[in-house]
């Protein structure tokens, strides 16, 4: 006999604490199944066997299973479309209610308006939860109705309108045992899907408040462990958006602003779709990119020849992770030392980011091309060595990530003084055909 539950859909939340939809879902009337699902849609996409976001999610997925299954419960992961999987479920149970949390880009939009009307068609509740920003849509805009695209003002009234308001919370936790009790679910295999499984040994979210408290000072650092690394967890929802905003009013602002400027360009991104493929600021669409695929290459290897540049490349090559900084060093110097479009940068950062994130990537590398909201000029332009004196001085960083390191260990692929006289003409010329 089909058993009645509710469906817990997890998504990019993977976490039993402070979650919205799941709450949501333990306090209604049926036994709560938790469920995953491996899009195909999303995951075929992906062009490494051994990509680590598939890695961090399926580790990720084994320690909630074994939190769940002290409980006397276990999460569903199939591999399947999405709403396949739902029909399946559909004919081993009686779903009522399926609860999840909302998801701002544009393929989850699309995604789960075809499942909101498929479970609807099923006479199945849907029912989606914002949980992981504080401020999502248009729930923070100008005067006039319209959003803002300068993050000063965005910041000071996301903060204005912050300190009015309490922190929701949902003590899921404190709830698991509403869980559907069953025997533990066999987690599919990375290999069954089609990936190579790797110890990338993410351990639990642990921060101190020493960091936190620094890193108004060891942010730009990247020879110092002054990161809180919260990005990726983040990315993931292993860890509460409201939490980490409790710890950034309590310790730092700065820390603080970090996760507006997510919000920031979430909110961007929801107001202006376009920027998936096109400037925010049109008129850059204009730039006419040298867009050598030699050079693109040896930037990818990390083999500019520009030490901070060939560093942060090889460790995201290496790690899927980057420091701040040397992110906006080595994107600044692909657009404008190297005039490639951001859009192929994005692209690389795309694929091998552990923290990818739609919206922040295409804010960042939109910022630092000149083209985005609130951008950096176009006439601003690093010199990666003077970056390297003031960042990482004593060559710590670099040595890291650049084994058997001197000077001179690769020709520069260009001059610095020439790649900037070249990329303010190039700028200028494209901006300046909107007024000849």
């Amino acid at each position: 006999m089909r058993k009645e539950i509710s469906i817990c859909w997890f998504r990019r939340d993977l976490r039993l604490n402070d979650h919205a939809a799941l709450y949501h879902a333990l306090r209604s009337d049926y036994p709560v199944l938790p469920l995953f699902i491996f899009d195909p849609q999303i995951i075929d996409k992906l062009d490494d066997a051994d990509d680590k976001r598939i890695n961090f999610i399926y580790e990720r997925l084994q320690n909630l299973n074994s939190k769940l299954i002290q409980k006397g419960s276990s999460i569903l992961v199939m591999h399947d479309q999405v709403i396949t999987a739902f029909d399946k479920l559909n004919d081993q149970y009686i779903i009522k209610e399926v609860f999840t949390n909302h998801d701002y880009e544009p393929y989850a939009i699309n995604r789960d308006l075809e499942i909101g009307k498929f479970l609807t068609e099923k006479g199945i509740l849907f029912h989606t939860f914002k949980d992981q920003v504080i401020f999502e849509k248009a729930e923070i805009m100008k005067a006039d109705g319209s959003p803002y695209t300068v993050f000063t003002p965005y910041s000071r009234r996301w903060k204005e309108l912050f300190s009015k308001q309490s922190i929701p919370e949902y003590p899921s936790e404190n709830y698991l045992t509403k869980c559907l009790q069953t025997q533990a679910f066999k987690l599919p295999e990375l290999s069954e899907i089609g990936f190579k499984q790797i110890n990338l040994n993410f351990e639990e979210f642990n921060i101190s408040e020493a960091l936190i408290k620094n890193y108004h000072e060891t942010r730009n650092l990247p020879s110092v462990n002054g990161t809180s690394l919260v990005s990726t967890y983040l990315r993931f929802g292993t860890i509460s958006i409201r939490d980490l905003v409790k710890l950034g009013f309590r310790w730092n602002e700065q820390w603080l602003n970090e996760l507006i400027w997510r919000e920031f360009f979430m909110m961007i991104l929801y107001h202006f779709p376009h920027v998936i493929n096109h400037s925010f600021k049109r008129k850059y669409d204009k730039i006419q990119w040298r867009n050598n695929e030699e050079e693109f290459e040896s930037w990818c290897r990390g083999e500019t020849g520009y030490p901070i540049v060939d560093a942060g490349m090889r460790q995201l090559n290496e790690t899927g992770l980057m420091h701040n900084r040397v992110r906006m060093i080595t994107a600044s110097f692909l657009c404008k030392h190297l005039l490639i479009d951001w859009r192929w940068g994005e692209a690389y950062f795309a694929r091998k980011l552990l923290d990818f994130e739609l919206s922040s990537n295409n804010g960042n590398w939109q910022w630092a091309s000149g083209s985005g909201c609130d951008s950096a000029p176009y006439f601003r332009i690093f010199n990666p060595t003077a970056q390297t004196l003031k960042f990482d001085p004593k060559l710590i960083y670099i040595k890291t990530w650049i084994p058997n390191f001197k000077v001179d260990y690769l020709p520069q692929i260009v001059q610095h003084e020439f790649a900037r006289k070249r990329a303010l003409e190039v700028y200028k010329h494209a901006l300046n055909q909107l007024y000849s």
